[in-house]
């Protein structure tokens, strides 16, 4: 479903990723794992399309086709969700009508009708009660206001109504609690777990793991994968570090 083949990347003419390989089948999900500076969310946002990250060599597929020819626009009409590590505020915007927009300007591009807004508002409803996230803070602007596990929750309900096909969650568990931790984590096994679907979930920890499960785990060192194994990987990683992995 998404195939990365020896991506190499730079951020301001500074090398990042150093020959990235990785294969995530449809229906699989992957987990990286990596210390900090080792290019974790730089992978994120190449695959996403953020300006300023150069790939200089390698490539990357989805679903056969030349994910890096694409606009971002592009990749989010094809699919692709891009969960932020740090999700930005939108002061004047609400997130109710940020979300139909997004919703029905990928289902124009999809040929599919629009929703009407009774439609999308029970659809934000019921993606809401799934979160255990109070619908009237949909109503606030975007992010505005909210705690660092509200955004994430927020979030997961964007990713649900949208429901794409493939996720890349940038450290999703950040910020949040023990509860919250297990919310998003159900969340991420409702919304992504599918014949047809994808994860790449990028973490430091091993504990969201435990909710989601991932097929397979790998450890991002200094731009490039240098290990790869199931979730006893990620328990090794939490009791010895990443010294050890790199052994």
């Amino acid at each position: 479903m998404l195939e990365i083949t020896n991506l190499h990347a730079t951020v301001a003419d500074k090398p990042i990723l150093n020959g990235v390989s990785l294969e995530v089948p449809a229906g699989e999900v992957h987990a990286i794992m990596g210390p900090n500076g080792s290019g974790k969310s730089t992978l994120a946002y190449v695959l996403a399309g953020r300006p300023g990250y150069s790939v200089n060599e390698g490539g990357a597929t989805f679903d056969g086709h030349d994910l890096l020819a694409m606009e971002p626009h592009e990749r989010a009409a094809a699919g692709l969700f891009l969960g932020f590590q740090y999700p930005v505020e939108i002061p004047g915007v609400s997130y109710l009508q940020f979300l139909r927009e997004s919703l029905n300007s990928q289902r124009r591009s999809r040929g599919k009708p629009e929703l009407s807004g009774a439609e999308f508002i029970k659809l934000a409803r019921e993606q809401a009660k799934l979160l255990e996230m109070d619908a009237e803070m949909l109503k606030r602007p975007v992010n505005v206001g909210f705690s660092g596990g509200e955004k994430k929750r927020a979030e997961m309900v964007q990713m649900g109504i949208l429901s794409p096909r493939f996720a890349v969650l940038d450290e999703t568990d950040s910020g949040l609690d023990i509860d919250a931790l297990r919310i998003v984590g159900n969340g991420i096994n409702r919304i992504m777990r599918g014949p047809d679907k994808g994860v790449l979930l990028i973490t430091h920890y091993e504990r969201l793991l435990e909710h989601v499960r991932p097929d397979q785990v790998h450890v991002l060192q200094a731009g490039k994968i240098t290990r790869s194994g199931d979730i006893e990987l990620a328990r090794e990683l939490e009791s010895t570090g990443y010294a050890e992995a790199a052994a």
